[in-house]
C-alpha cells in the first residue's frame, strides 16, 4: 500500500513538473514575436530564423508582426509573456533605446529591460544612409550642402520616434548641425516606403532591408554609420572616414525571452540558435540579404548588449526630447 501510495504521488510531482524539466520542450509552436511591420530588418532576420529554428526544435516557430510605438509594443508583449519559451522575441538594438526616452519623459515604462533574459546574437549591421533617387546628391557632401541650402526643408523617415533609424539620423544630424523634418513611421518597412514614394527624401536602413531597392536603382546610397565599410557596399564610405569620428551606429537583431524561463528550455534554445548560424541555408538566406552573421551565445551577447544600451541611453540624453514634428 505504501509503495502504491509512494508510487502515486511521484506520478503526480511529475505530471506538475513544467515541461522542460521533464524534458519535451518544446511540444507546441513558439512564437517569435517581431515589434516592427514586415520589410525591416527585424522581420528580415527573423523569418529565415525561425524557419531554421523550425528543422532543429522539429515544431512550428510562427513569425507575429506586433509593431507599434518604435517596438515598445511587441518588447512589451514578450517581457510580459509567460516565462515557459514559448514567446520569445526577434529584438533590435533600439529595444535599449525605449527605456531611456521614458525615463527621460519621465513617462511610465513600457518594460524595463530587466525583464528580458537573452539567447543569442544573430547580425549587426551598421546603418546606411540612403536617398530617394530624384535627390540631386550622390555624396555626403553634396547632401551636406544640399541641407544647408534648404534649411529645416528636406525630411526623413523613421521606425518611429527613438527607434532603430531615427537614432543613427539624429546622431548625423547633431554632428553636422542640421535640421530636417522627421516622419516616424511604425517600422523600417514603412519608413523606407515613405521614401520610395516619395513622400520623404532620405531615411536610415539596415543592408538587408536596403539591398533590392538599391540594385533595383530605387534608393540610393550615400554614406555609412559602420566602423569600417560594409563588405556588400564597398564603395559606400563611412562618416568616420569622412571626418565625423563619433558618428558610428548598429542595428543589431538577436533573440531574447521573458525573464525566468527554465534553465533547460533557455538551453534548449541556445543549442537551438547556435546549430541555426551553422545551417546552410540559413547562412545563404542571410547572405542574400547582404546581412552577416555576427553570431554570440547568450553570455558573450549579454555583455554585448550592456555596453550598447549604456551608450545608447547615454545618445538619448544627447539628444533630448523630441517630438513627433520638427
Amino acid at each position: 500500500m505504501k509503495t502504491t501510495t509512494l508510487f502515486a504521488a511521484l506520478l503526480a510531482t511529475f505530471a506538475a513538473m513544467p515541461a522542460a524539466a521533464q524534458g519535451s520542450f518544446p511540444n507546441r509552436a513558439i512564437s517569435m514575436i517581431v515589434a516592427f511591420p514586415p520589410g525591416g530588418v527585424a522581420d528580415g532576420t527573423a523569418r529565415p530564423t525561425a524557419a531554421a529554428m523550425e528543422k532543429v526544435l522539429k515544431q512550428p516557430v510562427n513569425v507575429t508582426n506586433r509593431p507599434g510605438a518604435a517596438g515598445a509594443v511587441g518588447n512589451s508583449v514578450v517581457a510580459n509573456a509567460k516565462p515557459d519559451g514559448y514567446t520569445i522575441l526577434m529584438a533590435l538594438s533600439s529595444i535599449s533605446v525605449i527605456p531611456a526616452a521614458d525615463e527621460l519623459f519621465n513617462r511610465k515604462p513600457a518594460y524595463s529591460l530587466d525583464q528580458l533574459v537573452p539567447i543569442a546574437l544573430i547580425s549587426a549591421d551598421p546603418t546606411i544612409l540612403v536617398v530617394h533617387p530624384s535627390l540631386p546628391v550622390k555624396s555626403l557632401k553634396e547632401l551636406l550642402a544640399l541641407a544647408r541650402s534648404r534649411p529645416g526643408q528636406l525630411s526623413f523617415s523613421s521606425s518611429g520616434i527613438y527607434g532603430a533609424l531615427h537614432m543613427p539620423m539624429e546622431m548625423f544630424l547633431h554632428a553636422a548641425k542640421l535640421k530636417m523634418r522627421h516622419l516616424p513611421t511604425a517600422g523600417g518597412g514603412p519608413a523606407l516606403i515613405a521614401v520610395l514614394g516619395g513622400h520623404v527624401e532620405l531615411t536610415a536602413g539596415g543592408p538587408a532591408a536596403i539591398t533590392g531597392h538599391v540594385k533595383s536603382g530605387k534608393l540610393r546610397t550615400i554614406v555609412s554609420w559602420g566602423g569600417e565599410r560594409h563588405p556588400a557596399y564597398p564603395d559606400v564610405p563611412t562618416f568616420k572616414e569622412l571626418g565625423y569620428k563619433n558618428v558610428e551606429y548598429y542595428i543589431w537583431a538577436g533573440l531574447v525571452a521573458p525573464r525566468g524561463v527554465p534553465d533547460p528550455v533557455m538551453k534548449s534554445l541556445r543549442d537551438a540558435v547556435r546549430m541555426v548560424v551553422n545551417d546552410p541555408d540559413f547562412k545563404n538566406m542571410m547572405a542574400k540579404l547582404n546581412s552577416p552573421i555576427r553570431y554570440m551565445d547568450a553570455p558573450e551577447f549579454r555583455k554585448y548588449w550592456d555596453g550598447d544600451a549604456k551608450r545608447l541611453a547615454a545618445l538619448v540624453k544627447v539628444v533630448g526630447k523630441v517630438e513627433a514634428k520638427k
